[in-house]
């Protein structure tokens, strides 16, 4: 009876130990829990800091710093992607400091795309509000999980995985972006493979895609390489 309680109790502390690792890790990949009711940014402080901004102090804090207009007005689409956006992140938003959330508005005109790219702090949720959006996200092991969405629909993307967005309608998308994570991040891969600074040698990206320097070098004059 003892060894039959002594293994028993060993497997309960050892699940709890599991139990509370993978708490513990899960927290660890998230943003960070406020300790106070809230942090509005001091988006001018100079302090070194780990994550997010300094706060405001508290006798400096208004009401203007709980509300945001800044996603209003309509973004221009005159660009090559066809894309506009109405930034809602900490930089902009400074209420949402140490609160883990932020929210984006896309304009898309007809054809227009997001470009390949990845937020590695932050899964992505994408309500359509207008149009007919096409939505895709390639997991690590290469498969496309995709699918054309219309108003009320809502796509989702996992954190970190590389994704797109197109809008495949004949009229203009209106899509709300929004992410668990104050400053998400956009890892563009376009601008990442041919826009860096320095510049990656065009004969690795050459040996990457299997294409001639040529085509590396003509890629890399439209992002500024």
């Amino acid at each position: 009876m003892a060894t039959k309680f002594s293994i028993k109790t060993t497997t309960s502390f050892f699940l709890v130990l599991v139990l509370c690792f993978t708490v513990l890790t899960l927290s660890c990949f998230a943003d960070p829990d406020e300790l106070q009711d809230f942090c509005v940014a001091d988006l001018n402080s100079s302090t070194i800091v780990m994550n997010g901004f300094p706060c405001k102090p508290m006798s400096q804090v208004t009401t203007e710093d709980f509300f945001y207009s800044g996603l209003v007005n309509e973004a221009s689409t005159e660009n090559p992607f066809g894309l506009g956006v109405r930034p809602g992140d900490v930089t902009s938003f400074p209420g949402l400091n140490t609160l883990g959330l932020s929210i984006n508005i896309l304009d898309l005109a007809p054809g227009g795309i997001v470009p390949l790219h990845t937020h590695p702090r932050a899964t992505e949720a994408n309500l359509v509000i207008k149009g007919k959006v096409f939505f895709g996200f390639l997991t690590t092991n290469n498969v496309l999980h995709s699918k054309v969405i219309t108003a009320g629909e809502v796509s989702i993307i996992p954190k970190g995985l590389v994704h797109f967005v197109q809008n495949v309608g004949k009229s203009k998308a209106v899509v709300v972006a929004m992410f668990n994570s104050q400053s998400p991040g956009a890892a563009g891969l376009p601008f990442n493979l041919f826009g860096s600074t320095p510049a990656i040698p065009s004969d690795l990206l050459a040996k990457n895609f299997l294409v001639d320097e040529k085509v590396i070098a003509n890629i890399k004059s439209k992002f500024g390489n």
